[in-house]
């Protein structure tokens, strides 16, 4: 594989590009749940529908990464000279023009799904590059556009059928990814152990969220509930080890681990409010991710 394809895929973080696809998954399963449907049934019979989602939730996040590297090459070229750009492997030039085929590939998938999956996967093409040029430098706006980029991918999967039967669900992930952002300041210069406290409570937060919900509207909460549990095992343990190591070092595995357990999150949405099997069928997207992290920057 040529040096330049290489730094082209490593622009796109394909780690974290499972993530986006889990969260397509988990928005179909809850949309199926609160419209009355099989959810078993709609994905062996609009199997190319939910693909087309599918892709238009990892172009759109494929694109936003590598837009994301062209506003940081400066800072890039300081703190993270081995990424492509900052190394010459790949040009400024060459990077927007591959993050703005994406997000428009992205948004044309999701028009052909539907009307309101065109418009809210514009909605988040827009989020994602307000963060990106923006709202990133900021110590809160920052990481709450990052999370209602993840609030608004959850939604896209939820509008599979034309319609949005819940939206309360996508504050959740919001929730979740600010927490992450939190975490994250440290990755470079370490000492943050106030946002790491604060990461953990908000943690919770989500756990707890996660547990009633399902439980207020469903009966699958004793099914869910140990995928809840593995969540919570891996989202904490690197967590309490940032914390009492907090060097850069420790907070980037910190980071990687919520990022990555996003997955997990998306499955026991689906055990929630659809089947065991499928949970588990989402959930076998984060080996897929652990193996993709072993080649590729997740962070």
């Amino acid at each position: 594989m040529s040096n330049k394809l290489m730094g082209l895929l490593r622009l796109c973080r394909p780690a974290n590009l499972p993530t986006a696809a889990a969260d397509i998954l988990a928005g179909v399963a809850i949309s199926c749940f609160f419209s009355g449907i099989a959810s078993i049934d709609f994905f062996l019979v609009d199997t190319g529908t939910i693909v087309l989602l599918v892709f238009a939730s990892v172009f759109l996040y494929a694109g936003g990464v590598v837009l994301n590297d062209v506003f940081d090459a400066k800072l890039d070229g300081v703190e993270r000279p081995e990424r492509p750009i900052p190394k010459g492997v790949v040009s400024i030039k060459e990077a927007a023009a591959l993050g703005a085929i994406l997000m428009l590939l992205g948004c044309a998938l999701a028009v052909l799904v539907s009307d309101i999956s065109g418009y809210i996967a514009i909605i988040l093409a827009a989020t994602i590059y307000m963060y990106d040029a923006v709202a990133k430098s900021h110590s809160f706006f920052g990481p709450m556009v990052m999370g209602l980029c993840r609030g608004l991918n959850l939604l896209l999967g939820i509008s599979i059928l034309g319609e949005l039967p819940i939206i309360w669900i996508a504050i959740i992930p919001v929730l979740y990814i600010f927490a992450i952002t939190l975490i994250s300041r440290g990755e470079v210069h370490g000492d943050n152990k106030k946002h790491i406290i604060m990461a953990a409570v908000m943690y919770a937060v989500v756990l707890i969220l996660i547990a009633t919900g399902v439980a207020i509207h469903s009966t699958n909460l004793p099914i869910a509930a140990p995928f809840l549990l593995l969540f919570a095992i891996l989202i904490y343990k690197p967590l309490v080890k940032a914390y009492s190591d907090n060097s850069p070092a420790y907070i980037k595995k910190a980071v990687m681990a919520g990022v990555l357990s996003l997955v997990v999150m998306d499955a026991c949405w689906v055990v929630g409010f659809s089947n065991w099997y499928i949970g588990l069928g989402v959930l076998l997207l984060l080996p897929v991710s652990l193996m993709l992290s072993k080649l590729f920057a997740v962070t």
